[in-house]
């Protein structure tokens, strides 16, 4: 790993560093934290604190940062998943907090947009909930989903990803859900930056919304944070905390550290206050610095984009066309992960590009990514 600063804790267990090109993603790590929140955290570690009282004070944080009435710091956006569903099941009812995932007696349905489905929304259901598709992947009216609704429907979910179909989208399910009396909770896990979106979907109407708070909030990674209206937000610090009861909730497993509620706060607030544009500037530098070096190689072309959409922030992306005679696009990336230092880039879904996220690119990691993949596509 030569000019590679590899940490010791690492190297004890034989775990070698990586480039992350891929973006925010879970299995790489999340996102690095700023020396502020590593600080942050080890202060929070030496004292003992009333867990209930410190949950409240970041809740208020995360609720001012998001622009709702209430927020809670959860153990990753999953755990919110969980928990916003259980709120809508449960209400205020601690006999219903003590019940679950016995749903009897409750209106347990979440109703889910068929082309939404996705390997996360498990969590929609751990609570004891059954999932409800509606539409077709390709074709969905407002009237699917008010044909969907029923007496038993806790809540519409609806997710916000890249490349996922927004169905008939996020304004027109609140509309529909609302009319029907209905709330409509939003799993937007990667969705920020850009800043913007912590209010977004509340301004929109969305009853609660889940963002992790490891990717770019850049928080710890398995913290995550919940905001939306006081009386279902109330409903879900029922399910996950219960501190002052004999109850214990669907969400005991999932508490959250004192140290991780600290950090997440503090990564929070950094996050909130920083330069957008700065940040967004040094993304497109680095995407740009690829995009060139790799122009002109026969077969593939190469596109700086920044569709927020689709892409996590400027990025250059590797189409093929149909006269490209090199490796396939998943032998490009088993090349890329097996060199030292190991590259990870992203992919389109199903569709045949590699993506290249600047989002945890650190400074002059552009140069070996762009290297790498001449070796690779040009030098064949």
């Amino acid at each position: 790993m030569t000019g590679r600063v590899w940490p010791e804790v690492y190297k004890k267990l034989g775990i070698a560093p990586i480039i992350n090109a891929q973006s925010w993603v879970t299995a790489l790590g999340g996102s690095i934290m700023r020396p502020e929140v590593l600080r942050a955290m080890d202060e929070a570690a030496s004292s003992f604190v009333d867990i209930k009282q410190l949950n409240y004070a970041a809740g208020e944080v995360v609720a001012r940062s998001c622009g709702a009435e209430q927020g809670l710091v959860t153990a990753g956006c999953s755990a919110a998943q969980v928990l916003m569903v259980a709120a809508c099941m449960t209400g205020q009812s601690e006999e219903n907090v003590e019940q679950l995932p016995d749903t009897m007696g409750m209106k347990n349905e979440v109703i889910l947009f068929k082309g939404q489905r996705n390997r996360y929304d498990k969590a929609f259901v751990t609570g004891g909930a059954t999932l409800i598709e509606y539409g077709d992947v390709d074709s969905v009216t407002a009237d699917d989903l008010d044909d969907a609704i029923n007496d038993n429907t806790a809540c519409v979910a609806y997710v916000v990803a890249p490349f996922m179909p927004q169905g008939i989208g996020l304004e027109e399910t609140i509309r529909v859900a609302h009319e029907r009396g209905v709330p409509v909770i939003v799993d937007a896990a990667a969705e920020v930056p850009p800043r913007a979106n912590l209010s977004k979907f509340h301004n929109m109407g969305a009853d609660m919304v889940a963002f992790s708070g490891g990717k770019g909030i850049g928080g710890p990674q398995s913290s995550g944070l919940l905001a939306g209206k006081a009386d279902l937000m109330e409903a879900v610090v029922m399910n996950s905390l219960n501190l002052d009861s004999s109850v214990a909730g669907i969400g005991r497993p999932m508490k959250v550290s004192k140290e991780n509620i600290v950090g997440l706060v503090t990564a929070l607030q950094l996050f909130t206050d920083s330069d957008e544009g700065a940040e967004w500037d040094g993304w497109y530098s680095k995407a740009q610095y690829v995009a060139e070096r790799l122009a002109g190689i026969d077969g593939v072309r190469v596109e700086l984009e920044d569709d927020p959409a689709e892409r996590q922030g400027p990025q250059p992306v590797l189409y093929f066309e149909d006269n490209y005679d090199g490796p396939s696009t998943a032998d490009i990336k088993e090349q890329l992960e097996a060199g030292d230092p190991g590259i990870y880039v992203g992919g389109g879904g199903n569709r045949p590009e590699i993506n290249i996220v600047m989002v945890n690119v650190q400074d002059g990691e552009e140069i070996v990514i762009a290297d790498r993949l001449e070796e690779i596509l040009r030098d064949r």
